[in-house]
């Protein structure tokens, strides 16, 4: 039983990162207003939300399998305080702390209608964050990262996430394009 906690541990983890690098994927293009792939906007933002929820999902079952697994050696403390672990404590607490920012961002996006959009878009843009710090914990702490076939998967989210960053980047993105046709001293 105890090689079946590792074994889902590990699955649910690859699979909560593949999922994550999709929806924000998405998420960064929507905002473009544009279609991808042809697909209505609304249907873009449906996937990217119904991508991040069973992303989360993943999440947590690799957490709580990995929690009763007793090789990782995990205690309570160590999904809330991150670099307190006893096995590779860097890399757990990469974990964990991309772990605390999914909470913030579940909490706001579930509180949304509150908060008000601006404070949920400042706390969405932590995504910018989360996903790095997750991956990077992927790659440290994921017992498959010296193998050819993770790492091929790893670049191509990394791909993924570069590329969309990239589109959010440029000058012509329709967001921006507002701000740049308003005069100066205005505020956006």
């Amino acid at each position: 039983m105890e090689q079946a906690y590792w074994v889902i541990g590990r699955g649910t983890g690859i699979t909560a990162l593949a999922l994550f690098t999709l929806s924000i994927a998405l998420g960064i293009v929507t905002r473009s207003g544009r279609p991808v792939l042809t697909l209505p906007r609304f249907v873009v933002v449906d996937v990217h939300r119904n991508a991040a929820l069973l992303a989360t999902t993943f999440l947590l079952v690799h957490i709580g399998t990995l929690f009763m697994d007793p090789y990782a050696q995990l205690r309570l403390i160590d999904f809330v305080v991150p670099f307190l672990g006893a096995y590779k404590p860097l890399w757990l607490g990469l974990g964990t702390l991309a772990f605390d920012l999914v909470l913030a961002i579940v909490v706001t996006s579930l509180l949304r209608h509150r908060l008000g959009l601006r404070t949920f878009r400042v706390v969405h843009w932590v995504t910018y964050a989360m996903w790095p710090v997750a991956f990077a914990h992927a790659l440290g702490n994921g017992t498959d990262s010296a193998h050819r076939w993770f790492l091929l998967f790893a670049g191509l989210c990394a791909a993924t996430v570069a590329a969309a960053v990239t589109v959010r980047l440029r000058a012509d993105f329709a967001e921006y394009a507002n701000r740049r046709a308003e005069p100066m001293g205005r505020p956006a």
